[in-house]
């Protein structure tokens, strides 16, 4: 598979600063989502980039660290539990990644956005679904933001060992629904997010 497919189609047609965007965290129970967004320069070529689930962790810490010395520009932005709670996780995972093309000195004259929408933009956009497995730079956007968001909710775990947030990092593992059953919610919880199959459920 041509990962760089999209991207040197853009760069024939005159684009440069062709920013990937993708998000991690939005099927969890708790922690923030994270956003990020990737420029490379014309030609840059990382073997190895894919969908962050599908490369394994010190192999993704290896890439992530390759990313950040080659790229042109690089940024992580989260979404918090008030905006997820506030929004809904779909349009805060939007916000939330809207916040890396606003970020200064990003300036990128094209999107390659992972999934099927975004946010309307004055910015050409291209959405793609399973984007971070068919494009090097959306690929790398989500190798930056699993890192990063693995990393934060492994250092919360420390403080809430209960919920097993070192390994399920959010995730509504069995381990995790049980937790919050018996000791209830901490505030790095999502409260508009169901538990399990009773659709009546609510975290708040």
């Amino acid at each position: 598979m041509n990962r760089l497919e999209f991207e040197e189609k853009l760069w024939d047609e005159g684009f440069s600063r062709i920013m990937g965007l993708d998000e991690v965290g939005r099927g969890c129970l708790a922690g923030p989502v994270v956003a990020a967004g990737v420029i490379f320069k014309k030609g840059t070529k990382i073997e190895g980039i894919r969908d962050s689930k599908k490369i394994p962790k010190r192999k993704r810490e290896e890439l992530a660290n390759q990313i950040k010395e080659r790229a042109l520009f690089w940024t992580i932005k989260e979404g918090s539990i008030e905006e997820i709670d506030r929004l809904n996780i779909l349009w805060s995972s939007l916000a939330t990644m809207q916040k890396c093309v606003d970020e200064d000195e990003a300036s990128p004259d094209f999107l390659l956005v992972d999934g099927n929408r975004y946010l309307a933009s004055l910015i050409p956009y291209t959405c793609l679904i399973k984007g971070d497995d068919r494009s090097m730079t959306i690929g790398a956007a989500s190798i930056l933001a699993k890192v990063y968001r693995d990393n934060l909710m492994k250092e919360l775990g420390e403080k809430y060992p209960e919920f097993g947030w070192k390994t399920n990092v959010g995730y509504p593992t069995s381990q995790h629904k049980n937790a919050l059953k018996k000791f209830g919610k901490t505030k790095y919880h999502r409260t508009t997010f169901k538990l399990g199959t009773n659709k009546n459920y609510r975290l708040g």
